[in-house]
């Protein structure tokens, strides 16, 4: 079930696009940008943050559901939850995760240089350093032709459900979901659960970005979350090639 793709359409929309592209084509992926949508009827209070992870048959005995439990644990801990046994919870906590690839295609210019026998500083900067914008974007020469370059695209997303334990009433369902050039769901689950929980909770029907830096040890950097206010949001492509609910 790839429920958190469905919810947030069905293509990757323009702005992700254009951003993906310029990412990619400068090498500044610095930050990972992720889309962050709740509902929220949260009443709860301190002293009832006490919750167990509910599981369904085909996560259990699941090495991989344990690993990103953990790091929604260590995340609901900066918000006073404790994880105690089922019986003792007045919440559960359910997550389901996904990732789906397609591709993106960008067209660039070529840019023809009328001096390349002179290179150094008047041959290639005129063309394509510095001095590129003025002469070959707007100069009599202008580009010669177009070429398409086709990047890969993934669309990695993570749903968080909270309920209460005795009554099964749905306090607080946040979906994020993020676009990067990686496959890996491993290395972009750590940007979905910190964009997920910063700030817990929302307010009911808020939907922003979370701007988080890229991070050498797997997204837990130290740096606070830079969250922008947006009623965007992030589409995801249409093929799916992994999702657990």
């Amino acid at each position: 079930m790839n429920f958190p793709i469905k919810t947030l359409g069905g293509s990757l929309g323009k702005w992700a696009l254009l951003m993906l592209a310029a990412l990619w084509l400068t090498g500044c992926t610095t930050y990972v940008q992720t889309q962050v949508t709740a509902f929220s009827d949260w009443t709860g209070s301190d002293t009832t943050r006490t919750y167990a992870f509910a599981r369904k048959n085909e996560q259990q005995n699941s090495i991989e559901q344990t690993t990103y439990e953990t790091l929604v644990a260590n995340e609901l801990a900066k918000y006073n939850f404790r994880q105690v046994p089922d019986a003792s919870a007045n919440y559960q906590v359910a997550i389901g995760y996904s990732v789906r690839g397609d591709t993106m295609t960008v067209r660039q210019p070529i840019y023809y240089d009328p001096w390349p026998m002179y290179g150094g500083p008047w041959g290639g900067p005129y063309w394509g350093g510095p001095w590129g914008g003025g002469w070959g974007g707007y100069g009599p020469w202008g580009p010669t032709g177009y070429v398409d370059q086709t990047y890969p695209v993934y669309t990695h997303a993570l749903q968080i459900r909270m309920t209460e334990r005795k009554t099964g009433r749905e306090t607080y369902k946040v979906t994020a979901v993020n676009s990067t050039g990686d496959p890996s769901l491993y290395l972009a689950m750590p940007y979905l659960v910190r964009s997920a929980l910063t700030n817990f909770p929302l307010g009911n029907g808020t939907v922003r970005t979370v701007t988080l830096p890229v991070d050498t040890n797997g997204g837990m950097s130290n740096e606070t979350a830079a969250s922008l206010n947006s009623n965007e949001r992030s589409a995801a492509p249409p093929a799916a090639s992994k999702s657990v609910d």
